[in-house]
């Protein structure tokens, strides 16, 4: 695929039992680090449920260069060496280039939620936000009705929200429901 698109890094860290703390402390000293590198996108840590120790940190960044950039830093370097001692195993490293990316990752310690409770959580950001976005276009930009360029307008508007906004939000409201 061309640098060109988003890419996002899963890291899968299992941890030995009893560090989780020192794990945070790591993870509130490595995030603010990567978010200053260029390209970076954003970050969300995937907490383990009750009878693990596994951690995914699902990184973003605007390009695969950019993305190397970060993973190969003697920063990151640094930081993964300081952490060793305290993971159970090595961690896992899994890049996707994928453009989307709202569901919780398929890695060996957390499966990809169902199909169809993927559909419902897409519909119900979905269905809303392409029934809000029109009326609102057509009052802010009354000279645009029934154009192409209006539409263009609204599904810009949809599919913004539903990437920046509503699917993190709904991922993380509904991660428990999604993970069963």
């Amino acid at each position: 695929m061309p640098d060109n698109n988003t890419v996002t890094l899963v890291i899968t860290h299992a941890i030995k039992s009893g560090q989780a703390a020192r794990y945070e402390q790591w993870l509130e000293r490595i995030m603010p680090t990567a978010a200053r590198y260029p390209g970076h996108l954003g970050v969300h840590v995937i907490r383990p449920t009750t009878g693990n120790d596994v951690y995914n940190i699902v990184i973003r960044f605007d390009t695969l260069e950019n993305l190397t950039a970060w993973t190969k830093s003697a920063e990151r370097e640094v930081l993964v060496d300081e952490i060793k001692p305290i993971l159970s195993q090595d961690d896992h490293l899994e890049v996707r280039t994928e453009s989307a990316f709202w569901f919780t990752p398929e890695t060996p310690t957390i499966k990809r939620p169902a199909k169809w409770k993927q559909f419902l959580i897409t519909l119900a950001v979905i269905f809303p936000s392409t029934n809000i976005i029109p009326p609102v276009t057509a009052v802010l930009f009354p000279s645009l009705k029934g154009s192409l360029g209006l539409n263009f307008i609204n599904v810009a508007l949809v599919v913004a929200l539903v990437v920046w906004l509503w699917m993190p939000i709904m991922t993380r409201l509904f991660a428990g429901w999604l993970k069963k």
